[in-house]
């Protein structure tokens, strides 16, 4: 669902203003740096916090947006220190987030059925755009023509696309995309993570464990062949190099693909994993040429004590 976008030196400099530090994990006992790394292992978001999307600004940092209550947390992937950009709303909900090429951070509203908007220097809400008749609206991608979510229990995207210069439209703008061709929905949990690549879209079928590419202007759909190994409980992506990283959240691990210049074939590399360091991780990001997933701990009772955090896992199997 992510990727590292970078951005006009301006807004890098203005980014350089220090962020109060949160409870990194070295404050909890776990040790976040040896010798020989330059960046933390594992970093810890607030307790209680409930994240779920995760991506990457400015060459460095990270936003991790909350499934309790809407709050996005942004910090330095280089030292972990971060702090609460966006607060949290009591029904509000975050799903997945992305950062533009113009600064702007997009936050997918889940069961809200929104897209929201926000800047993500200030964390200053934009702009709200609602879809009423959606479903859960999950993950989303950022291209320079639009914005397009995926919604998990209607087979569609929402769209809100882009003006000249990348301009705001007005809420009345935006609109559902229906899918069509190869993929077909089931009960369940279906579109979930997407990346752009090359003019098309990439997207996840979770309970199918299927990738799909996707034609932006129509909707229309083309299974992607991987050779015949599934992404059951396909999560978040990533693409780095020309390959696909697959969050397989239930299976604690990430699946890394080779794609094809079509984009209809994706041979299978291998699969990282972290015994103990991963817990139901739900979506990966690139940041200082290090790939992060961020844990939701789905299968663990919420607390307003529980722990949460980002694990740095190796870019090859």
């Amino acid at each position: 669902m992510t990727r590292r976008i970078g951005f006009m030196l301006g807004l890098v400099t203005a980014l350089t203003v220090a962020i109060a530090p949160a409870v990194t994990a070295h404050d909890r006992g776990h040790p976040t740096t040896t010798a020989a790394e330059a960046t933390p292992a594992r970093i810890a978001l607030p307790d209680g916090f409930q994240p779920e999307g995760l991506t990457s600004a400015f060459h460095s940092r990270l936003f991790v947006g909350s499934i309790a209550n809407g709050a996005i947390w942004r910090g330095r992937a280089s030292t972990g220190e971060g702090a609460i950009l966006v607060p949290g709303i009591t029904g509000r909900q975050a799903a997945g987030v992305h950062v533009d090429w113009r600064g702007r951070l997009w936050v997918a509203g889940a069961n809200n059925h929104t897209i929201r908007v926000y800047n993500a220097l200030t964390g200053r809400l934009l702009r709200t755009y609602d879809f009423p008749t959606a479903g859960f609206i999950n993950d989303l991608v950022t291209t320079r023509n639009g914005v397009y979510a995926t919604d998990s229990n209607n087979q569609q995207l929402a769209v809100v696309p882009l003006g000249r210069f990348g301009r705001l439209p007005a809420a009345s703008e935006a609109r559902l995309l229906p899918l069509t061709g190869d993929l077909s929905y089931s009960t369940g949990f279906n579109a979930n993570g997407i990346v752009a690549r090359n003019g098309w879209l990439i997207l996840v079928q979770s309970n199918e464990g299927l990738l799909f590419r996707v034609d932006p202007k129509t909707g229309a759909t083309k299974t992607i062949d991987t050779g015949g190994h599934g992404v059951l409980n396909g999560d978040g992506l990533a693409l780095r190099n020309g390959k696909l990283y697959v969050v397989r959240n239930a299976d604690n691990l990430v699946a890394v693909f080779n794609l094809g210049t079509d984009l209809l074939s994706a041979s299978f590399v291998g699969e990282l994993k972290s015994p103990g360091n991963l817990d139901f991780p739900t979506t990966a990001t690139f940041a200082l040429d290090k790939l992060w997933v961020v844990n939701a701990r789905f299968t663990t009772p919420p607390t307003p004590t529980t722990p949460y955090w980002i694990t740095r896992l190796p870019t090859s199997p």
